[in-house]
Formats: C-alpha cells, structure tokens, sequence
C-alpha cells in the first residue's frame, strides 16, 4: 500500500518545478530532470483526487 501524499506540498514542489522551467538559465539536462519529476508528482497528484473522489462519492451514495 503506497503512503498517503501530503497534497498542499506536493502541488507546492510543482509550482516551484514550474517555475524553475520557467527561467531560461536552466540546462537542459535540468529542465529535463524537472520535468520528469513534475510528471511524477502529476501522477500522484491525479491519483490522490481519484481516490478523494471515490470517498465523496461513497459518503453520497450512503445518504
């Protein structure tokens, strides 16, 4: 079973990732290493709201 992500400092360390792409002193090997961690925490990101979204929707279809 994976950890349970802390969501405001992921979605935090993305913005940062964004924002360091956006500076073009950057190397490419560095853009490259950011973006794929921004990948990665997209996908843990969009994971952890599907399983938000799960839980509403039990606690909805409980009433």
């Amino acid at each position: 079973m994976e950890d349970k992500i802390d969501f405001e400092k992921e979605l935090k360390r993305l913005e940062e990732i964004s924002s360091k792409m956006e500076n073009k002193t950057i190397s490419l090997d560095e853009s490259i290493a950011l973006y794929e961690e921004g990948i990665k925490i997209t996908k843990k990101l969009e994971e952890a709201l599907k399983e938000a979204e799960k839980k509403v929707e039990a606690v909805i279809e409980v009433k």
